[in-house]
């Protein structure tokens, strides 16, 4: 039975990996439409989120599966739960690309975006997309040390989502009510998105460990980590 289990645990964590590579490249195409107000790339993202979908069933099925028929316990039991709640947050990523992408068909033919903010799109943009990158990487490895820096990366998001609302408040502002409701919906999208692939990093580090890390051990580990690597300007 143990065979079987980890046979099964190991599908599962393939599935989860492959549904967090989609959800990031879900982002990437999204964010490059709603950059370019690209109509067609946006409806690559929304035609093709059946995939992911499709793959959040497949491991809540599996994961239902395991908890029913091989009656996992302990540190087993913990892999199963903890698998469902990733798929949860997966699922959840690829839905917020999902909105990014509705957002530029919504608008087509013009730009969601005033061109003074694409910059902070941009780079929300890119730290979403390695985000679910490393959100891929740390369901393959199980590393705790790569799913802690997860919390440092999300940082950085959420300090370019802060900046967003000085310069919607700012007096400068010309481009109406109905940019500015756009313009925070969107920057909401890339800081959850970024939130949930924290929390995966979370539930890794919750498998391996037993214990589910606060703030404060996201950055002692973190902190731990910065010291055993050498840096160029070290050697």
């Amino acid at each position: 039975m143990r065979v079987v289990y980890h046979e099964q645990m190991t599908e599962l964590a393939d599935l989860l990996g492959e549904m967090a590579g989609l959800a990031g490249l879900a982002m990437e195409r999204a964010t490059q439409a709603l950059l370019q107000a690209d109509l067609a790339l946006a409806e690559t993202v929304i035609g093709e989120h059946d995939k992911i979908t499709d793959l959040s069933t497949q491991c809540e099925e599996k994961a239902f599966s395991l908890l029913a028929l091989q009656a996992p316990v302990a540190g087993d039991l913990r892999s199963v739960v903890s698998g469902i709640q990733i798929v949860a947050d997966i699922d959840r990523m690829g839905a917020l690309a999902l909105h990014v992408a509705k957002a530029t068909r919504r608008r087509h033919p013009k730009h969601v975006l005033p061109e003074e903010v694409n910059g902070y799109f941009a780079e929300m943009g890119r730290i979403a997309v390695s985000l679910g990158a490393a959100t891929r990487e740390i369901l393959e490895t199980r590393d705790p040390e790569r799913a802690a820096r997860l919390h440092q990366e999300d940082e950085a998001m959420d300090d370019l989502h802060r900046h967003l609302f000085t310069v919607l408040m700012d007096r400068e502002w010309k481009h109406g009510v109905a940019a500015a409701v756009d313009v925070t919906l969107l920057g909401r999208f890339y800081e959850r998105f970024a939130d949930h692939a924290v929390e995966v990093g979370r539930r890794v580090i919750f498998l391996v460990t037993g214990k589910l890390p606060t703030d404060e051990d996201f950055r002692a580990m973190r902190e731990r980590v910065d010291k055993l690597t050498v840096y160029p300007q070290d050697q």
